[in-house]
């Protein structure tokens, strides 16, 4: 469940963003506490601390004073967002840029997504509820 390479507190920040976006940790809802995350993790205290931190810089989290950590009121909605502008930066910049380079319009790439989607099996994983 720990990918190497990347910082557990960003993994660890990242499980929490993905459990609010796939509704599982609703909005107005306790979050997972750092000694909570740290068992579950097995990892330092600190280091949970750290991802929650974030969490908080960003606004996704918030602080009860001595009862813990919530998520915010359109924090899955701001993620979202989020993910679906890194999504276009990652994938549909560069998909256009070698449609153009092919000489392929928007019509043509409409047209083959939906051949694609037609053909491909279908799934429900990663989609919300």
């Amino acid at each position: 469940m720990i990918e190497e390479g990347k910082p557990l507190f960003l993994q660890i920040a990242e499980r929490i963003e993905d459990s609010i976006v796939d509704g599982s940790l609703e909005e107005e809802t306790k979050a997972p506490s750092t000694n909570e995350l740290a068992a579950f993790y097995r990892i330092n205290p600190a280091t949970a601390a750290k991802g929650v931190a974030m969490l908080t810089d960003k606004g996704v989290l918030y602080k009860r004073r001595g009862i813990g950590m919530f998520v915010t009121a359109g924090a899955r909605q701001a993620l979202l967002g989020e993910r679906r502008d890194a999504f276009a930066e990652r994938y549909i910049d560069p998909l256009l840029a070698e449609a153009r380079t092919l000489g392929l319009g928007p019509d043509d790439l409409a047209g083959m997504l939906r051949n694609r989607a037609a053909s491909a099996p279908i799934s429900t994983e990663g989609t919300p509820a």
